[in-house]
């Protein structure tokens, strides 16, 4: 059910205090210790981060796709890991059981992970498959009332800390494709599913990965998602198109909280007897800095509002996270630009959120693969136009 005006400005507003008042005076200590503390998470919990898309019926707020995405504008103005901390139970931890599971499901996980009791994590990447879950090697053999898991996932986000993960494995070993792929709920502690080490990652400190390794792993017929085999890439599509509208929203609140850096940087530092601000070279990189914040946003709330309104939004979505991604890697490089040497220093937040933004070009889909999306689309339309 959709928020009414008062109720999601007053929602909105909560979160940029959160933001404000406790990420980002937190964000030196996040990136210092690789840890978000305990008591952000639990503002976390309190706030209703963890259930922002979760059904009301099951504890959630229950957010449109424009609702999520302005609460993500907000949010992510926070260096990313904050973020991430909660994202994967508003998004591709969730959603897979929220959208197709069996009501037995719903209401055994969505209440949990919507409280943030239990933290959701999707595995669907692996090491030589990245973001085409057509393209899945895990597999899924049925025996009996069981289904027993074998392979690896690969930079699984929320990994180490997760209770249950959204698991993208092959059933039908004949189908080569993506009407072959299943999906799973799979429980920590599950025997047969193991963790890789976390990873040491460029940015994101505070934010864990690692590998998911699955070895005759034994799951009961009930976690298969939905209780339908070849379901899974169809379930992967569906959180994947509202996960890169989410991506987006982040990129673009990102953007946003860089470029006001950048300008309280510009209007406080002095060269040559007047500020940084009042050097016409400097003034472009924020011209082009709000065209393109302003552009990625305006794009976010088009595609959001489409899918909300029953629309199929792939192609939207792609162009969403693809521009974003690449504006903010954009914006965040002309902020160290701007900072000129103390630009490279740790003790300014240009370097860091420098190298946060660059992993948006990466996950929920690189760049590349947005391109293919968007190109295959275009030309399936053209040739349908045509009559070929």
């Amino acid at each position: 059910m959709a928020l009414d005006s008062d109720a999601l400005a007053q929602l909105c507003a909560a979160l940029r205090r959160f933001v404000d008042e406790e990420l980002i005076p937190a964000e030196a200590e996040v990136a210092e210790t690789d840890a978000i503390p305990g008591r952000i998470v639990a503002q976390m919990r309190e706030l209703g981060l963890f259930g922002l898309t979760a059904p009301e019926a099951f504890g959630g707020l229950g957010l449109t796709m424009e609702e999520e995405v302005r609460a993500i504008f907000e949010l992510g103005r926070a260096a990313p890991a904050f973020r991430s901390m909660f994202a994967t139970n508003v998004g591709i931890g969730m959603q897979g059981i929220a959208i197709d599971g069996t009501p037995e499901q719903k209401a055994k996980y969505l209440p949990r992970l919507a409280s943030g009791e239990l933290i959701g994590s999707f595995a669907l990447t692996e090491p030589e498959v990245g973001s085409d879950a057509g393209s899945v090697r895990t597999t899924a053999r049925r025996e009996g009332d069981t289904y027993v898991l074998n392979g690896a996932k690969r930079f699984i986000t929320n990994a180490p800390h997760a209770g249950l993960f959204t698991v993208m494995a092959r059933t039908d070993p004949a189908q080569k494709g993506a009407s072959g792929v299943s999906a799973f709920a799979v429980e920590r502690g599950t025997p047969g599913l193991s963790l890789g080490k976390p990873e040491k990652k460029m940015g994101l400190q505070g934010a864990h990965v690692c590998d998911v390794i699955l070895k005759d792993c034994r799951v009961p017929a009930s976690a298969l998602i939905g209780g339908v085999e070849g379901q899974g890439f169809k379930t992967a599509m569906k959180v994947l198109d509202k996960g890169r509208l989410h991506i987006a929203a982040a990129c673009a609140g990102l953007s946003e909280r860089i470029l006001d850096d950048m300008l309280a940087y510009a209007v406080g530092r002095r060269q040559f007897g007047k500020t940084l601000a009042d050097f016409q070279l400097i003034q472009a990189m924020f011209a082009d800095s709000k065209a393109e914040a302003y552009a990625a946003r305006c794009m976010v709330i088009d595609a959001a509002r489409k899918r909300d309104a029953g629309l199929n939004v792939s192609v939207e979505a792609s162009c969403a996270k693809m521009f974003a991604s690449e504006a903010v890697g954009r914006i965040a490089d002309r902020n160290v630009q701007v900072h000129g040497g103390n630009g490279y220093i740790r003790d300014y937040r240009a370097e860091q959120l420098y190298r946060d933004a660059r992993l948006f070009r990466i996950y929920e889909g690189t760049t590349q693969i947005q391109q293919i999306v968007i190109a295959k689309a275009l030309v399936s339309e053209a040739r349908a136009a045509a009559g070929r």
